[in-house]
């Protein structure tokens, strides 16, 4: 009985899968960061145009005539009309005011007592809920749990009516007071992190006569000081990209914050056609922060994420 000859592999074909596989991945990656960058790209491209080529220049891809006029204006060191007296900005496109620094401030007060005020109190809850023992803990926490399932936007009516009533409307303690308190999402994120921390730790400490204030001061706080940044930024960002709520209660310029000052420089068009240029200077100038905070502590906020207990 005769065998045939074994047909020989191509021992190439699988690093071309291989090598085909992964610039599909690659690819797609790309293909992916573009479709994210490219409005930054717009944003920036516009800020760097010379207003009066905006409307004239939609489809060029770099800045036309570039210039830093439009962040000069909305960091109030030009003026705009002056520009309009020079021949520079054309009389038809509106020069309106940008008063950035003051909305900046608001914004940074905002978003900072709202990051301290959740930081704080949903980390006392979080270890309440995952270190003490008192009745129906559990259950508590599931109810508390469910509001997650609630949509935010429902909740505005009721805390509006009710800011109104206590007379806290137009007011920067009527914009702070619904973010300031703990969240579901904040309590539950940093409940997983107290529940793996070691019990023999806590165990020690209550040996040496540490009270539970002390214990959740001195030993379970410097354990979870990756979890508490991260969170912290995760609020910070969150308020300082907050739109709605500030523009139904602190629409007054004194607290106006930065999202609704862009919103209504926006519709400030006395002289015609919005300022898109100048509005994109100002929300470029607006992500600053946040760009800034992702550089130094990206890294940190997706250890955090990924990482759910100790050992």
């Amino acid at each position: 009985m005769t065998t045939l000859p074994a047909t020989p592999t191509n021992k190439f074909s699988p690093m071309l899968s291989n090598l085909l596989g992964n610039g599909l991945v690659w690819l797609g990656l790309i293909l992916i960061v573009v479709l994210i960058m490219f409005p930054f790209w717009w944003v920036i491209r516009t800020a760097l145009t010379q207003p009066d080529l905006v409307y004239t220049n939609t489809s060029d891809f770099f800045p036309v005539q570039t210039t830093l006029l439009n962040f000069e204006r909305v960091l109030g060191i030009i003026d705009g009309t002056d520009l309009v007296g020079m021949g520079i900005v054309n009389p038809n496109i509106s020069t309106a005011k940008l008063n950035l620094w003051l909305f900046m401030r608001n914004s940074f007060m905002f978003s900072g007592v709202i990051m301290l005020g959740q930081t704080l109190f949903s980390t006392m809850a979080a270890y309440a809920f995952a270190r003490l023992n008192f009745p129906f803990r559990d259950q508590i926490f599931f109810v508390y749990l469910t509001g997650l399932m609630v949509p935010a936007i429902v909740l505005f009516i009721p805390n509006f009516v009710f800011i109104r009533q206590i007379g806290l409307n137009g007011t920067f303690l009527g914009m702070v007071a619904p973010f300031f308190l703990m969240t579901p999402f904040t309590v539950f994120f940093m409940r997983q992190f107290f529940l793996s921390l070691n019990k023999d730790l806590i165990e020690a400490a209550t040996l040496d006569g540490a009270t539970r204030l002390g214990i959740f001061w001195r030993v379970a706080l410097p354990l979870v000081q990756g979890p508490i940044l991260t969170i912290a930024i995760l609020i910070f960002i969150q308020s300082w990209n907050e739109y709605l709520w500030p523009f139904l209660v602190g629409r007054d310029e004194s607290i106006r914050v930065l999202t609704v000052a862009l919103a209504i420089f926006r519709d400030q068009t006395p002289q015609g056609a919005p300022d898109w240029a100048g509005l994109m200077a100002g929300t470029a100038v607006a992500m600053i922060p946040t760009i800034v905070i992702f550089i130094f502590f990206g890294r940190k906020v997706v250890d955090s994420i990924q990482f759910s207990g100790f050992k």
